[in-house]
């Protein structure tokens, strides 16, 4: 199977290394790609939130399956061309991933669907946004309607603070508060059935404590050993399967992942969200524990199929992910600093890097953007993964700055 790959951070590189672990790929393509993946696939360097070139790019290589990474990317329509050229692709159509790209039409969906999640309104303007926040009161929940990379959410008990965030985009939703702790779940869809894959549990705050900005994500981990033993049918149940079949019946069937964010409250599980895409870095933990060869299961949502009683193997143990990110991240990412170490943070038995925010110059490896590398740990347990994921990224060193990271206690 010849496949491509679209996107440039750690989440696709987890991807091409699962993809290049599995026997059925031939040859693997990443667009952009960065330095990492460079090494287990060929890079492109195209836009990928461009259809026409993406399709004339998998054209050309005679892609069987077109994998999708980031939300962007499935909101600019490339799902559609792709199909339209009939080109097997994993990632919704536009429509579908609005599922992502409005938090006012998930709303709208799981209302119809019947999917348990926190009451909300949708605010257009300051006197309606007020309304709303009096009516939860604190904890402030305001999200952005539209993609916002996973910062578009802030959670605050300053009143102040909500409406700032609120009046600064031009659509929002306001939440009730939901307690108890978050789990993201993915689930594999070919638009009408659904596989779940482990759960996972990441960690938004920026630095050591659960302390400071909201960010894309700090760390992950999984498996979950305190969650309940039925979650994930459950889930899969009241949530993910409810949802497949609305939109199904809005004739906007979903194939792709549908990436469930849950709160375990002591009401019972809510929907946070939904994503439109593997979460980032979740992924990096949930594939890393994954048996079953991924190339098959994507091409199969891709192109129909799907048994819905399938449910993949995993292996045995833990995995823990740190993201290393530039200084001044989330609000303004240094860039340009050089990274070492890498090899030396490989030779740790049980981790390995992945890179995000990276790119070459010459021979040097410099930052690129905010999150620069996740560094994940192995072991038979979690406290194990954590500790092999921290002593290798204790191993990197990036010249000229500081960084924090934060995962699961």
């Amino acid at each position: 199977m010849r496949v491509l790959v679209l996107g440039s951070g750690g989440r696709e590189h987890a991807l091409a290394r699962a993809l290049h672990r599995d026997p059925a790929v031939t040859a693997l393509h990443c667009a952009p790609g960065n330095p990492g993946t460079a090494e287990v696939a060929v890079n492109h360097q195209i836009d990928p939130h461009d259809p026409t070139a993406v399709v004339e790019l998998a054209g050309r290589l005679s892609a069987d399956l077109v994998v999708v990474g980031p939300e962007a990317v499935l909101v600019a329509g490339v799902g559609d061309a792709l199909r339209e050229a009939g080109i097997a692709c994993f990632g919704p159509d536009r429509a579908a991933a609005r599922i992502e790209g409005s938090k006012a039409f998930a709303k709208e969906v799981m209302k119809a669907a019947g999917v348990p999640t926190a009451a909300a309104f949708v605010c257009e303007s300051a006197p309606e946004t007020q309304a709303a926040l009096d009516e939860y009161g604190p904890p402030y929940v305001v999200k952005d309607d539209g993609l916002a990379a996973g910062k578009g959410v802030v959670v605050t008990d300053d009143r102040d603070a909500a409406l700032a965030h609120a009046v600064a985009c031009e659509r929002v939703v306001i939440e009730e508060y939901l307690d108890g702790p978050e789990v993201s779940l993915f689930a594999l869809c070919d638009g009408v059935n659904a596989v779940p894959l482990m759960p996972a549990q990441d960690f938004k705050r920026a630095y050591d404590g659960d302390a400071g900005p909201n960010t894309g994500g700090m760390g992950a981990y999984t498996p979950l050993p305190w969650a309940p033993p039925d979650l994930v049918e459950e889930v899969m149940r009241t949530v993910v399967q409810p949802t497949v079949d609305e939109l199904r019946r809005r004739d906007l069937p979903y194939v792709g992942v549908l990436y469930a964010g849950l709160a375990l409250t002591a009401k019972g599980v809510r929907v946070i969200e939904f994503n439109a895409r593997f979460g980032d870095p979740e992924t990096q933990v949930v594939l890393d524990r994954l048996a079953t060869p991924l190339a098959g299961l994507l091409h199969a949502c891709a192109i129909g199929g799907l048994d819905p009683a399938f449910r993949p193997v995993w292996h045995e143990g833990a995995a823990v992910t740190v993201v290393i990110a530039a200084e001044g991240y989330p609000e303004n990412p240094v860039k340009g600093d050089e990274i070492t170490g890498l090899d030396e943070a490989a030779q740790v038995p049980g981790a390995y890097v992945l890179q995000a925010g990276t790119r070459l110059e010459g021979d040097r490896l410099l930052t690129n953007g905010g999150r620069v590398l996740n560094v994940v740990g192995t072991g038979p347990d979690q406290a194990t993964a954590r500790a092999t994921a921290y002593e290798a990224a204790a191993k990197i060193k990036i010249r000229g700055a500081h960084h924090r990271s934060d995962i699961a206690r």
